[in-house]
């Protein structure tokens, strides 16, 4: 998938003192520094999310389900520092953070058919027309996506964007690879809950690899 427009801005904001220090202490400990090899996995599941926020939401579906791998990918470093310090103290042996790129993370780390799931909750909406050629999922996207997916592995999108929710929906039914399939129970993240408190419909999309 050829990289040139992002689906992300750098934004300038606040690092607390906790999350630098979880970023200076914790990361060699718990994160995975980026680089342009595959990743060898453990024998069990392995689910990526992508844009992990502040990583409570990540966080509580690590914890539930402890015989799962998973890896969130944010490139924010506060979110990054909030999740590695998540980490650290509930000591979870199955989550680690890679802060870069997730399009150029699938490309890159992990191998074809590698994953039982993507996680894609509350991703950027871009809402102004003119931006929405920085959405995320677009045909690229979703074909990529399927192809570093095990046959039966899922894509799990969520957005209270409703315009938006329909191109996720028009996208993955496009991609000969996936179906539809129904969506799973999952915790609320604190941009489903600003969304909800703004009016807005929350919808959930569960695709699965044919």
């Amino acid at each position: 998938m050829k990289r040139g427009i992002r689906s992300y801005v750098l934004r300038q904001g606040r690092t607390t003192s906790a999350q630098q220090r979880a970023l200076d202490e914790l990361f060699a400990t718990y994160g995975i520094p980026y680089r342009e090899a595959l990743l060898q996995p453990r024998a069990g599941p392995l689910v990526l999310e992508i844009g992990s926020g502040m990583g409570e939401t990540t966080a509580a579906i690590a914890a539930a389900q402890p015989g799962t791998d998973f890896i969130a990918v944010e490139v924010h470093g506060p979110g990054v520092g909030s999740l590695l310090k998540r980490i650290d103290e509930q000591k979870l042996k199955n989550l680690r953070v890679i802060r870069h790129d997730a399009v150029e993370v699938l490309e890159h780390m992990i191998a074809d058919g590698a994953l039982a799931g993507i996680h894609l909750f509350f991703p950027d909406p871009w809402p102004k027309k003119r931006h929405h050629k920085r959405r995320l999922v677009q045909p690229a996207f979703a074909a990529l996506a399927a192809r570093k997916l095990a046959p039966g592995g899922y894509l799990h999108a969520a957005t209270d964007w409703e315009d938006y929710a329909l191109q996720i929906e028009q996208v993955l039914a496009g991609e000969p690879q996936l179906e539809r399939a129904s969506a799973a129970a999952r915790p609320a993240t604190k941009f489903e809950l600003r969304g909800l408190r703004l009016g807005h419909r929350v919808r959930d999309l569960l695709f699965r690899k044919r």
